[in-house]
């Protein structure tokens, strides 16, 4: 019987994949994108299929998918020369390395760490890098299945709980959970659950780390810890030199004549 379950999972898994939107809402410069990006910086992607639909919709975000970048880090290359410089847990694929190119034109966030060094940025990466091959956890595609149709709006820790799904076996795991487990090998913080305690009489705050199976791809982005890097203004950003459509269409008047003796003598005979 696991030919069959491995027939109707590739189904399900290609159904859900499959693009229902067919661009971006606001597409990203790939060059400026890879010429911003650093090794353990994540990379969010809105994403244009069902899956993504679902995971935006239960997590009120439009993220739905987290990216590692692991730099040069790995000696993968695709057959025009293009290196391999993420690294991701997907759906139907499980744990693998991509080039920066396959999310080109997508819709994207830059979201780093504040203040890691370049060692522990690599810490983080060679965590994803050393779990390539792992498997996307099947359990969470088939209850995915259950959300593909509207649902009434819930609050966003009812959405968290939802989203809590998988067999919770080492090498399964969903996108989220996996960065966020590299993460927690350098013991730096997303989003923790945050504890005051009271000690003579001096207020203080102790923060616990929360299980990786509560991350989703949203938390970067709201998390204190990560900054919020945008690819146009690092690369220079100048607005007067936007180019907008409507002065394009209008035509611009003619520059007057310069006013020379001549003219102005004839002025003063013709008043």
């Amino acid at each position: 019987m696991d030919w069959l379950g491995n027939a109707i999972g590739r189904r399900v898994v290609g159904y859900l994949t499959q693009d229902v939107r067919s661009e971006p809402l606001v597409p990203g410069d790939p060059e400026a994108l890879r010429a911003t990006l650093k090794i353990g910086d994540v990379l969010l992607v809105a994403g244009r299929s069902r899956v993504a639909a679902v995971i935006r919709r239960m997590t009120s975000s439009i993220w739905s998918h987290s990216v590692l970048y692991v730099g040069d880090m790995l000696d993968v290359f695709e057959p025009d020369g293009e290196r391999h410089t993420l690294v991701e847990m997907e759906i139907g694929v499980g744990c693998a390395s991509a080039p920066l190119s396959k999310y080109a034109g997508e819709q994207t966030r830059i979201c780093r760490p504040f203040d890691l060094d370049v060692k522990e940025r690599e810490q983080v990466a060679r965590y994803l890098i050393l779990r390539l091959g792992y498997e996307y956890d099947v359990k969470n595609i088939f209850d995915l299945m259950r959300y593909l149709t509207p649902l009434p709006l819930i609050s966003h820790s009812m959405g968290r709980r939802v989203l809590m799904l998988g067999s919770g076996l080492p090498t399964r795991a969903i996108c989220s959970s996996l960065i966020a487990r590299a993460f927690d090998q350098v013991r730096y913080p997303i989003l923790p659950r945050i504890e005051t305690v009271s000690d003579e009489g001096a207020r203080r705050e102790i923060l616990h780390i929360r299980h990786h199976s509560l991350y989703m791809p949203r938390d970067f982005d709201i998390s204190p810890y990560f900054e919020v890097v945008k690819p146009t203004l690092c690369q220079g950003f100048d607005y007067r030199k936007v180019e907008w459509a409507e002065r394009r269409a209008t035509p611009r008047p003619e520059p007057a004549p310069p006013v020379t003796p001549e003219i102005l003598a004839m002025r003063r005979d013709q008043g």
